[in-house]
């Protein structure tokens, strides 16, 4: 077997939640829900994601975040990535508009750049590539937590009209699907903490279909409403090119940015997966709430950027497990040093006797 064939991987890197979300948007193009099962589908989707965010925060116990605590200078530097850095680089990408990207995409572009990070698939990949995984489990709850106050805020000051304007209303309903469901998540701990233990895989399925469930129900409402002329498929290869580069520059950024912060590799690895991605379940409510009927275009560029970040940190996840462990600081093991020819093997006969 050649070199070139080894370095392949056994098989592609795609994760089956993708070719799920996948079937999800195809289902509600073939058949969309109106009328009152669109109605029983938004309750629902609305249902769900106050689950999720009730499992996020009775997951999270008191020992992981006051040690997260410590690592305050590593949650600052996550919160800038994904709440200045993106940001900015969203802002500049309004120089494409509407040669590149037309006005419809370019507020979900920017919608993209204004969400929290995520939580499961940064503390996934994280644990992979052996990097701090409690420190990523603090910096993606204390992102999702600044996101509910954030991302509205700064969709209102960037959007501008494009959502309608942030009412009073819709911080209300943001607030009422994410930010209670997580506290009540974290009063109820001591008593259903021991449940969500036992049965972790199985509420692993409950967070997906929860996701799956509000895809659904976003997409079905463009498919109603007639909005997808807009999108040809030309427009939506230039959105994929345009991603592309946002998800590489904040890779680099975050990782060698963490560098130059003087950051060793676990706190590192933690930055640059919780600090280079985006929440597709934190995005998705905020969308309905803020931009109504047009939600499902403009949360087309994240649902895009979601699949894009799972399958590149994936391969990055991979790789970073394939690093050699660090040296401790008092030097290598002497165990695993080869010895110099002065130092006699096992078994060999010096001419110098022993004392």
């Amino acid at each position: 077997m050649s070199r070139r064939t080894t370095l392949l991987p056994s098989r592609p890197p795609i994760d089956p939640y993708v070719l799920a979300l996948l079937g999800t948007v195809g289902l509600a193009v073939l058949l969309p829900a109106s009328g009152t099962a669109a109605v029983l589908a938004n309750g629902a989707s609305t249902a769900a994601i106050a689950l999720l965010f009730f499992l996020y925060g009775a997951r999270l116990s008191t020992g992981e975040a006051l040690e997260g605590l410590r690592h305050w200078r590593l949650h600052v530097t996550v919160l800038a990535c994904t709440f200045v850095a993106f940001p900015l680089l969203g802002l500049a990408a309004r120089g494409l508009v509407p040669t590149v990207l037309p006005p419809e995409l370019y507020s979900g572009f920017l919608f993209l750049c204004l969400v929290p990070s995520t939580i499961q698939s940064s503390i996934a990949f994280t644990s992979i590539a052996r990097g701090n995984v409690p420190a990523a489990i603090c910096a993606g709850s204390f992102s999702s937590l600044a996101g509910i106050v954030l991302t509205p805020l700064l969709a209102a000051a960037l959007l501008g009209g494009t959502t309608g304007g942030l009412s009073a209303d819709s911080l209300l309903k943001i607030v009422f699907q994410l930010l209670v469901p997580f506290l009540a998540g974290r009063l109820l701990r001591p008593w259903v903490g021991g449940f969500l233990v036992r049965h972790k895989k199985g509420l692993g399925h409950v967070d997906r279909g929860s996701i799956l469930l509000v895809v659904y129900t976003a997409f079905s409402l463009g498919m109603v409403a007639g909005i997808w002329h807009q999108v040809t498929p030309a427009r939506l290869g230039l959105l994929l090119a345009v991603e592309a580069v946002l998800l590489a520059v904040m890779l680099a950024v975050s990782w060698y940015g963490a560098k130059r912060l003087g950051f060793g590799r676990e706190d590192r690895i933690a930055i640059q997966f919780a600090g280079s991605k985006k929440s597709l379940a934190a995005g998705l409510p905020m969308a309905g709430v803020l931009f109504g009927a047009h939600a499902s275009l403009a949360v087309l560029p994240l649902m895009l950027f979601h699949q894009m970040q799972l399958m590149v940190c994936a391969v990055i996840a991979k790789r970073r497990s394939r690093d050699p462990e660090p040296e401790p600081a008092d030097g290598p093991d002497p165990r695993t040093v080869a010895p110099s020819r002065d130092v006699p093997r096992r078994g060999e006969i010096t001419s110098t006797p022993r004392p």
